[in-house]
């Protein structure tokens, strides 16, 4: 509790997401249909690449 604490709620929802979505897109890739497992797969850097931005133009406005 105290690492989500820290690390914040809306971060932490973020980070289980992009877990989340690694999962399905190992699971189609390993069931065979390839190229939906790289598609899903793609989504979670660009996730991370945005929590990424949001919280640079966070700490900018400071």
């Amino acid at each position: 509790m105290k690492f989500i604490r820290k690390l914040g709620i809306s971060n932490f929802i973020m980070l289980s997401l992009c877990v989340v979505i690694i999962i399905v897109a190992e699971y189609f890739f390993l069931s065979g249909d390839r190229l939906r497992g790289l598609f899903i797969g793609l989504w979670a850097p660009t996730l991370l690449g945005v929590m990424i931005y949001i919280k640079l133009i966070h700490n900018d406005h400071r």
